[in-house]
């Protein structure tokens, strides 16, 4: 039963975190075409509140929760679980394009952007293709 409620929780700190994983860049998109001053000033508010506010601590808890999770099952059963150790991999690879995310948000606080709207439109599709892989090696368990 407590199982449940921690992937429960779990599920949710996930949502939470790509939701921001998604906005973020698109908050550059629009940030990165600013030009007048109070815009530009909102923008870095935004930015900052959304990264640490919430994405940041959604992110922190996915994590914890997801370790949790795994100790229920042990570590003769994460030994022998591939498609985890795959999913696990990804999320590093999230965790480090949520870093990245963090850089620009400074970046953008100190006014030394130097990247167009184009850019941060693409940077924003890649958390699409993680969280495919994500779903389906958690669902799906294809090894």
């Amino acid at each position: 039963m407590m199982y449940l409620w921690i992937k429960s929780f779990h599920l949710i700190a996930v949502v939470a975190w790509f939701a921001g994983l998604f906005y973020l860049p698109r908050l550059f998109v629009y940030h990165a075409s600013a030009e007048d001053l109070i815009g530009i000033a909102r923008f870095k508010i935004m930015e900052r509140r959304l990264l640490r506010g919430i994405t940041t601590p959604a992110a922190t808890l996915a994590v914890l929760l997801g370790l949790w999770l795994i100790s229920f099952r042990g570590l003769a059963w994460f030994a022998t679980t591939r498609w985890l150790h795959l999913k696990l991999a990804l999320v590093l690879v999230l965790l480090i394009y949520h870093a990245y995310l963090g850089h620009l948000t400074r970046r953008f606080a100190t006014d030394t952007n130097n990247h167009s709207t184009t850019f941060y439109r693409w940077l924003n599709e890649f958390p699409v293709l993680i969280l495919v892989g994500v779903v389906i090696l958690a669902e799906v368990k294809p090894f």
